[in-house]
């Protein structure tokens, strides 16, 4: 049985990576799914491909840190099915000047990572919250990070924009839950996506090595992420809101400690180990 039958969803970095899985288990799942993202060939390539599995699904290309393309964003959405009723705020793309520490990090940089990690998520949530609630209640699934959780040196804005969107997740279940919208987010770990899988080329052993970093010995893949994005828009998780969901294979449950040693010891008996930075 179909968990989202006839449902209308956006999902934002629906191109490729964990957007690109989730708006593919949307479609799965019975739902009608827009696909917004800034590269227009890889978003034709996911919507060509939920069709031809049989799915419903559109694209609009769409720079989720402009005001006005979110709004047309989400009017789309209405104008194609008649409503609204599942948000995933999932686009981010990096850029110039966000690497480091505050003292490295441009004011630019930090100004254009803070609107692709937040201010695009007010922004959805702005234009998309009054549609939901007139389709009688829905979902929203922000899409947040362990890095939102554990701090790592020289990211600066990454750190700050994730634990930002935990806050704002947490924030918006108090505002939304009384009109029928449940708010929550998710806290990935390592996910080998497709630009990863890139990232990663050749180095089977490079990536084994951060295998070693998880209880469950591996890294993350898109639909794993997906997988949880579909349950927290389903009526299975219909008593859950404002919450952090870690899927992460295990990584933050650890003593740092420990895995220090593991790691050593594994990166000692493979001299030739090598890594993607």
């Amino acid at each position: 049985m179909q968990r989202l039958k006839d449902q209308v969803a956006i999902v934002t970095g629906g191109a490729q990576g964990i957007g690109g899985a989730t708006a593919r288990r949307f479609a799965e799942e019975g739902a009608r799914v827009l696909i917004a993202d800034v590269d227009e060939a890889a978003a034709v390539a996911n919507r060509d491909r939920i069709r031809e599995a049989g799915g419903t699904a559109e694209l609009l290309v769409t720079d989720v840190s402009k005001h006005d393309q979110v709004r047309a964003m989400v009017e789309r959405a209405v104008e194609l099915w008649g409503g609204l009723h599942l948000l995933v705020n999932n686009a981010y793309g990096g850029g110039r000047g966000q690497q480091g520490s505050a003292v490295e990090v441009s004011e630019e940089g930090w100004d254009h990572g803070m609107a692709l990690l937040v201010k695009s998520m007010f922004l959805a949530v702005k234009y998309a919250a009054p549609h939901i609630q007139r389709a009688g209640g829905g979902a929203i699934v922000n899409i947040a990070s362990v890095h939102g959780l554990l701090m790592a040196p020289g990211k600066l804005v990454y750190e700050a924009g994730k634990s930002a969107v935990i806050g704002l997740t947490k924030q918006m279940a108090c505002d939304f839950g009384p009109v029928g919208i449940r708010v929550n987010c998710i806290c990935p770990g390592h996910i080998v996506t497709e630009r990863m899988a890139r990232r990663w080329g050749d180095n089977a052993e490079g990536l084994q090595f951060f295998d070693q970093q998880y209880p469950l010995r591996r890294t993350g893949r898109p639909v794993d992420i997906a997988n949880a994005v579909v349950f927290l828009c389903s009526d299975e998780a219909s008593f859950i809101t404002g919450h952090a969901l870690v899927v992460d294979g295990g990584l933050t449950i650890q003593l740092q400690e420990d895995l220090g040693v593991h790691l050593a010891k594994y990166a000692q008996a493979r001299p030739d180990l090598r890594f993607p930075y």
